[in-house]
């Protein structure tokens, strides 16, 4: 199954637990889309996918600017992974198909 379409998910980060969407296109090996959260919207940069892992990059600019590093794997209409938060360490994420 494809990993594009929308996905809710949830970061477990270190300022608690954040509830999101992600909207991802496919072309090829090529990922794109956006993150949108309470700190606003983001869009995916350097996307790849291969087979079932994805990885990506984001930049966030509130509350404080931070490049965000995204690995994660579909399976069926679930979503889990990982992100690395600059200096604040790194959180996993768990989502389902909206």
């Amino acid at each position: 199954m494809s990993a594009a379409g929308t996905w809710k998910i949830t970061t477990k980060s270190p300022m608690g637990s954040q509830e999101g969407t992600l909207k991802l296109d496919v072309d090829g090996d090529r990922l794109t889309g956006t993150m949108s959260a309470a700190q606003g919207s983001m869009e995916l940069q350097n996307g790849k996918i291969d087979g079932n892992d994805l990885s990506w990059n984001a930049r966030m600019t509130s509350p404080m600017p931070m490049k965000l590093e995204f690995r994660a794997r579909v399976e069926g209409d679930a979503i889990t992974g990982t992100v690395k938060l600059g200096a604040f360490g790194s959180a996993t994420f768990e989502g389902h198909r909206a």
